[in-house]
Parts: C-alpha cells; structure tokens; sequence
C-alpha cells in the first residue's frame, strides 16, 4: 500500500549513514496489516494530544492491505486517548462490524465509506470536530495562501456546502462529500468540519488534517486583525504545495508524532 518510490529529493539526507526515517516495507499481508493499525491507533492518539476529541465524535480510518474492501477504524465511544491496537473495527462498506468488539461510529461509516468506495485510490481517511476547522468552516469559504503552511492546501481542498449543518448519517451525504475529493487531500464541510484522506497512508492524512486545523486558526487570527493579509503568489504557493505538501512529506512529519507517542504510550501495542 505504501509507495516506497514517491520521495521529495529537497528532503532526502544528503550525506549517507545518516539516521532517516524509511517507509518499511512488507514481508506480508499479516505485516503490514498490523504496521497500519499501529500507526491508526497512533493518529487517534495524536489526535487526542491536540485536544480534537468532542465526545464519541471523530473517525479515522485505513484500508486493510489484503481485503481493500474492508477497512479499519476507531471503535465508537472510545475516547481518542483510549484507542489502542486490539479494539480497533474493521468494517466492511455497509456498515457491517467484520472484525472487534464495537460498534462502529454511524457518521463515520456513511462518510468514510462513501469516500472509500467512490475513490479506490484512497487508503485513509480522518474527520474529527475540532474547535477551530469548524468554526472557518462556518464561513464556507477556502483557505488563502497566507502562509507556506497554508500553501500546502493551496488548490488541493474543497469546500462543501451542501448537506450543512445536518448530521452526516444520511447515505446521500456521504456521496456528496466523496465527489468533493476528486483529486484533493483535503475537504471543508460548512457548519460541520474539516476531513482530509490520503492515497498514501494513515499518517500523511492524520498530519494533514493536523496541519489544516492550524492553517484554520491562523486563518481566523488574520481575518480578526482586521489587516488585509498579503497572499503568497499562485506561483510560490503551487511550489510550496509541491515540496512541501506531498503524501510523502506528511508522512515524514507524522514519524516524529508516531515516535514520540509510541515511546511514552506503549499500551497502544496492547
């Protein structure tokens, strides 16, 4: 599932011998099957360092490497903080519990498996109610490349206004927001919230989704001084967004989260 030839050279050690983080690869399925639900359960930990948890609200989820049609996810009432390897779902495209002990989140199968059944090419998927993507959201606007963090989102998100404001339980909803991921990483759902996915793994779309919840601040804090900000051009923003906000690259950044909560948090092994 992981391309291990997609590598931006700006970022590449450039003397050899030198520690570097590697994109593994897989003896097998059973391998990289529990490679994947590690890093999963690592997001949802992230995701709960950055304070996104609102209640039973939020799902990531991965494809299974073997069965494509099945993917995993955070099981439903379980705080963020509390995800760990063995009560992580696999469900499969109806909403159906293939694998675990818990239900699954009903918001989360009628959005994720929409965007996942449109688009084979996406592998993960992360939504989550966080305090300053769903207030940007409100405004049902796009990001401007305010910054070279903003820059990353630069023509590479959508905005979906419909279905806004209404709980995403409907199966029509999901289809809606699928459509709006043709060829981006990144979505803004008005009066609802931010979702990213990802063609690559679980950590480029839970670094993303960490990355435009911050850009969504900064948004705001420009937009409250009352100064007209000045834009990054068309030009500089494309390179910005191709240097620096590739699948590979939000990979990388997500190796340091992964580590750090691996070390400190090892009972998300359990």
């Amino acid at each position: 599932m992981l391309d291990t030839k997609k590598r931006i050279s700006v970022y590449q050690p450039q003397q050899p011998g030198l520690k570097f983080p590697e994109m593994p690869t897989f003896a097998n399925h059973a391998e990289e099957r529990q490679y994947l639900k590690e890093h999963l359960v690592a997001a949802c930990r992230a995701f709960a360092q950055q304070g996104f948890d609102y209640g039973f609200a939020g799902h990531l989820t991965i494809r299974d490497p073997e069965r494509p049609h099945l993917y995993w996810t955070n099981p439903m009432a379980v705080h963020f903080s509390l995800v760990k390897v063995s009560n992580l779902i696999l469900v499969d495209h109806e909403g159906k519990v293939i694998e675990g002990d818990y239900a699954v989140n009903r918001a989360g199968f009628v959005l994720h498996a929409a965007v996942h059944d449109a688009h084979p090419d996406i592998l993960a998927m992360c939504h989550a109610h966080t305090v300053y993507g769903t207030a940007f959201a409100a405004l049902g606007k796009k990001l401007e490349p305010i910054t070279q963090d903003a820059a990353v989102f630069f023509e590479d998100h959508a905005v979906i206004g419909d279905e806004a404001g209404q709980v995403a339980v409907e199966v029509q909803a999901g289809n809606k927001v699928a459509n709006a991921f043709k060829g981006v990483k990144a979505a803004i759902h008005q009066n609802h919230g931010l979702l990213t996915a990802s063609r690559h793994s679980i950590d480029a779309a839970a670094f993303w989704f960490i990355a435009l919840e911050r850009c969504c601040q900064q948004q705001l804090l420009v937009d409250a001084s009352g100064v007209t900000p000045r834009l990054v051009t068309p030009e500089r923003a494309r390179y910005s967004r191709e240097h620096v906000g590739s699948e590979f690259i939000g990979w990388l950044h997500f190796q340091t989260l992964y580590d750090q909560i691996a070390l400190t948090q090892p009972d998300m092994f359990s």
